[in-house]
């Protein structure tokens, strides 16, 4: 986004300008120069032909960043969950056939008691907790495996990192909680729509903003931009079969696939 710090230093200096999307002024094929260029430009401008891509006041501009970068972290967290399994199938241990979330507590005791050196397996059953204690037998099953000094280094490595993303993904949830705390009611209403939990809201929020009437003229034209709308492909009196644009103002980490319940 080489406009970013452009915008940035126009509007510390209180200076009115557009962006605009490259691909709408291209000039007539020909000779082409940095000063042709710009006299065509401004011949756009002049006449008022140049339409201006939205640009999100910097309030919300940081919002988005940090929703977004919040979100890679969630991510990131996810693989990690992923490497950790990875892991334990190494070694023959079939935790995950047992429990439904191997970083709940009960498993990320025997996770902790395993990087520990422990191996016996109904010692490591013993971390059950409440509901698990029923499962005793199939854990003590699941548990035999053989973890070698690679693996338990790498599992205690992983679980560090998965600590960290966790301290900071709860730090960026309360920064966000604190930036989008005027907007609570925008928030409640989001949240209250079937399938968007109160991170989905706190991203669409901060994707679109709360002044949705001035942005988009119709329900039509935000769906259009999140990317939710078939295209319509048509040459010489024929259409081609709708296909759903490409979403990419909606974070994953930015498309519509974030929305999707």
């Amino acid at each position: 986004m080489f406009w970013k710090p452009i915008v940035n230093l126009l509007e510390a200096e209180d200076i009115e300008f557009l962006v605009v999307n490259a691909q709408h002024i291209k000039a007539v094929p020909g000779r082409k120069t940095d000063v042709k260029d710009a006299e065509w430009i401004c011949n756009l401008l002049r006449h008022g032909l140049l339409k201006p891509s939205y640009i999100p006041d910097r309030n919300q501009r940081e919002m988005r960043e940090l929703v977004r970068y919040r979100r890679s972290l969630i991510q990131e967290r996810s693989r990690e969950h992923n490497r950790v399994q990875k892991v334990l199938e190494g070694a023959n241990i079939k935790l995950a056939s047992v429990v439904s979330d191997i970083m709940a507590l009960s498993s990320r005791d025997m996770l902790e008691a395993m990087v520990h050196g422990e191996t016996d397996p109904e010692t490591l059953a013993g971390f059950a907790r409440r509901s698990m204690k029923r499962k005793k037998e199939e854990l003590e099953l699941a548990l035999k495996g053989t973890m070698s000094s690679h693996q338990r280094m790498m599992l205690k490595t992983m679980l560090t990192h998965i600590d960290f993303l966790n301290e900071q993904i709860i730090e960026l949830d309360m920064e966000v909680a604190k930036r989008l705390a005027p907007f609570q009611k925008d928030l409640d209403r989001l949240d209250s729509i079937s399938g968007i939990a109160p991170g989905t809201a706190e991203q669409i929020l901060a994707e679109i903003g709360t002044d949705i009437a001035s942005r988009f003229p119709s329900a039509a034209h935000l769906c259009s931009w999140v990317g939710l709308v078939p295209s319509h492909n048509e040459s010489a009196g024929k259409r081609s079969p709708p296909k759903h644009v490409k979403a990419t103002n909606i974070s994953d980490p930015h498309s519509s696939k974030f929305l999707t319940p």
